[in-house]
């Protein structure tokens, strides 16, 4: 694996090196024409559930928990499974970008999932 699993916001310009460009939202975000993402692939089965994603938006849920409530739902989620082997696949020929509209660049569930894909794809070479 030589290519990077990138973080983008829908809202920044696509370039050339952002690669394969999956959106990681469950819902499209606004503002934006689906022609305008430039977007290869939307994930939306891989994305936080309803309830946790409400909880934290709320602030009823501390960053924290919301990534550990995620990280225990995609270890369940056959999907995500699946896109594991996708994006070991594809990056071996270009970089993968995970696309998100939040506003909150350092604590969203972007980070969380490219962090989990980082630790499964390390595992699949052990």
């Amino acid at each position: 694996m030589s290519h990077k699993i990138l973080l983008k916001r829908i809202y920044e310009l696509q370039e050339e090196q952002d690669g394969y460009r999956v959106l990681v939202d469950r819902l499209w975000p606004r503002g934006i024409k689906k022609e305008a993402a430039h977007l290869d692939e939307w994930a939306k089965e891989i994305t936080p559930s309803t309830e946790i994603r409400k909880l934290y938006h709320q602030g009823e849920m501390p960053f924290e928990g919301f990534s550990q409530a995620y990280i225990e739902e995609l270890n369940g989620n056959k999907a995500a499974e699946e896109f594991v082997g996708k994006c070991q696949n594809l990056l071996e020929s270009q970089n993968l970008t995970l696309v998100f509209a939040a506003k909150n660049e350092q604590e969203n569930h972007a980070m969380v999932l490219r962090e989990w894909l980082r630790r499964r794809l390390r595992t699949r070479y052990q």
